[in-house]
């Protein structure tokens, strides 16, 4: 375990992030208290423990550098995002060029200052750039994004961390669950009547759970009630290729959704089942046909790199196979895991019980050949990255970037991401932003996660929303 003292309560957060990106495989602490006389006083700290002492009577910049270049030299590893520990590092760029910067001082400044890799500050560049043409015709002040959050699910994935339940036990609740979406849509449609809306994101859990007449009765209700003459993308994600059926495609299309996602996260059927997913991957490419043909001409896929058991060759293996059905936008997320999760938990049990080649950490690890196959996968397709964001404990140090096709970008992906226009967030477990003008402050208010709490206070629910944006 690495136990980090610190002398004053500051920075413990990025201090942290900074030794688990060394350290990926080990506990970290991070403990404040005096030079030399809190160890003692720790009892689950070991003499075994590697102990760093820590001054942090210096700015978060100078900190962070000092730390990096130490944990750096001592260790031999240079990560490809230097000392940036935040999840959104292309607003670095994006502000900087705002500011009227050159490409080459955006390029030095993110270099000095936070020793990023080129490869990465190039990388910032370019989609900082693409979401700048991207949002050039958003109207962040009178508009708005809305976000409908379906938090059911065939199953719960293994590595999933979002709110979700299975549909089976909750079939019962949908349609009252329904009901009080339809309230919050009435405060919506009242409150924000003089707003324009720019985005609708159907997103879960799976919302394809919800059958045929669901579906069409819930965006039905919203066409009714909201002017959506000014949606430039209307995005359901379907997700799960278990919940897909060509009834519930043909009633997306007829209301009106442009852009949905059908997602394999690996193409491979043993590591499906290592992670949860009941579904197989012909079912995958059954559905995404599916979806051709009814006409959907924007299908997102998301993949996982560091899935359980997988290296180059599996990456290599999912992308060649994500290439024949040519998708318009591709997701790549590098595998985040902690923990304590039901996923650790899972491949534990494997590992003791002699299942995996590798141990259980070195079976779920991200690399630069992997991100490598991906990104080439991506420009094979026509695709370039638009946005990317980061996640605590994120495999190999890397990033979850999204590729696109020219004109396929998902606009709410960027939205939610640089978090430059207000979200209005409906459903149980979901969280409202609302962005001012002035400096880009940010408010939050959040709905609860359980779907019966939720049904039940869901006057409560909107009347945050309403002190939130009063």
């Amino acid at each position: 375990m690495q136990v980090i003292y610190i002398d004053e309560d500051k920075y413990q957060y990025d201090i942290h992030s900074l030794f688990k990106a060394f350290y990926p495989e080990e506990d970290v602490r991070v403990i404040v208290g005096k030079r030399g006389s809190v160890p003692e006083k720790e009892k689950d700290v070991s003499p075994d423990d590697e102990i760093s002492f820590i001054d942090v009577d210096k700015t978060k910049n100078d900190l962070k550098k000092e730390i990096y270049l130490t944990l750096s030299e001592k260790t031999g590893k240079n990560l490809p995002w230097g000392d940036l520990t935040g999840i959104r590092p292309t607003r670095i760029a994006m502000n900087l060029l705002e500011e009227g910067k050159s490409e080459e001082e955006v390029f030095c400044y993110m270099k000095e200052t936070y020793l990023v890799s080129d490869e990465k500050i190039n990388l910032s560049i370019d989609i900082a750039k693409r979401e700048k043409e991207v949002l050039k015709d958003i109207d962040y002040q009178n508009g708005y994004s809305l976000y409908i959050g379906i938090p059911f699910c065939p199953t719960t994935c293994l590595y999933c961390s979002f709110t979700s339940y299975p549909i089976g036990a909750f079939k019962g609740l949908v349609d009252d669950y329904i009901e009080c979406l339809k309230k919050e849509i009435d405060y919506v449609a009242k409150d924000f009547a003089d707003k324009t809306l720019d985005t609708v994101y159907i997103g879960g859990g799976t919302p394809t759970t919800l059958e045929p007449d669901q579906i069409k009765e819930l965006i039905g209700y919203l066409r009714d009630k909201v002017d959506l003459s000014h949606v430039k993308e209307f995005t359901v994600e379907s997700g799960r290729p278990d919940s897909i059926t060509r009834q519930k495609l043909i009633a997306m299309k007829e209301m009106g959704v442009t852009r949905i996602s059908v997602n394999p996260q690996t193409m491979s059927d043993a590591t499906l089942r290592i992670i949860g997913r009941q579904h197989s991957v012909a079912q995958l490419i059954e559905a995404y046909n599916m979806a051709r043909e009814e006409g959907f001409d924007n299908i997102n896929m998301d993949i996982i790199l560091g899935l359980p058991g997988e290296d180059a060759s599996d990456v290599q293996h999912t992308i060649d196979e994500i290439i024949k059905l040519d998708p318009d936008d591709l997701t790549v997320h590098s595998l985040a895991i902690k923990r304590g999760s039901r996923l650790f938990e899972a491949i534990r049990e494997r590992e003791l019980r002699g299942e995996l080649k590798t141990t259980m950490l070195e079976s779920m690890k991200n690399t630069g050949e992997m991100m490598e196959i991906a990104k080439n996968g991506a420009k094979t397709l026509g695709l370039e990255p638009y946005y990317l964001y980061r996640q605590k404990n994120i495999s190999g140090n890397f990033e979850n970037t999204g590729y696109a096709r020219e004109g396929k970008a998902g606009i709410y992906n960027i939205l939610i991401n640089e978090e430059v226009q207000s979200i209005v967030a409906l459903g149980a477990g979901t969280v409202t932003k609302r962005v001012y003008g002035e400096g880009g402050r940010i408010e939050r208010c959040d709905n609860v996660k359980d779907v019966k709490l939720y049904m039940e206070q869901i006057d409560e629910m909107i009347d945050r929303k309403r002190k939130l944006f009063a």
